[in-house]
């Protein structure tokens, strides 16, 4: 029996790493998260080939823009061990590391990015407490149930 897949919605600031800088390079470990919940959801919940909604945060229209999939297991994220990177942790170890990470594909950009206000006026159809539109929510990763991928998908302008 294979497990079911899994949908994601994964948000980056397009000037730190982007769906085109991602298109480009084709794969990249999705690293520098410092909150336990999305920490978990990539070292718990993520399997290979889920499916993942790209997400712009921090711009003038932030939004999905494109989509891509869960390319790895979960495994260290080696910057916080590194003193140097932003996302250092003086408490994490190599032998107890604190922070995990997914390599995340590049599937394909979307024709025109799927607005938050445009998902904001599908509130109904997502279901109550859909946690990008749930106010106060700032998680990176958040779990997306397949009627909402299906719904979310369907706003892509054809």
């Amino acid at each position: 029996m294979t497990a079911r897949k899994r949908y994601w919605l994964m948000k980056s600031e397009p000037d730190a790493f982007s769906i085109d800088d991602l298109q480009r390079v084709g794969r990249e470990p999705w690293n520098g998260v410092r909150n336990y919940q999305a920490r978990n959801f990539m070292r718990d919940g993520m399997k290979v080939g889920d499916g993942v909604l790209f997400y712009h945060s921090n711009t003038k229209v932030p939004g999905i823009v494109g989509l891509a999939t869960v390319a790895s297991e979960a495994y260290p994220d080696d910057t916080q061990f590194d003193p140097k990177s932003d996302y250092y942790d003086p408490k994490a170890s190599r032998e107890e590391p604190r922070w995990m990470l997914v390599d995340v594909a590049f599937e394909r950009k979307l024709r025109d990015t799927i607005s938050l206000d445009e998902i904001k006026l599908h509130a109904d159809a997502l279901g109550e407490g859909f946690p990008l539109i749930a106010r106060g929510n700032r998680l990176s990763i958040l779990p997306v149930t397949a009627a909402q991928w299906k719904t979310l998908l369907s706003l892509e302008k054809r």
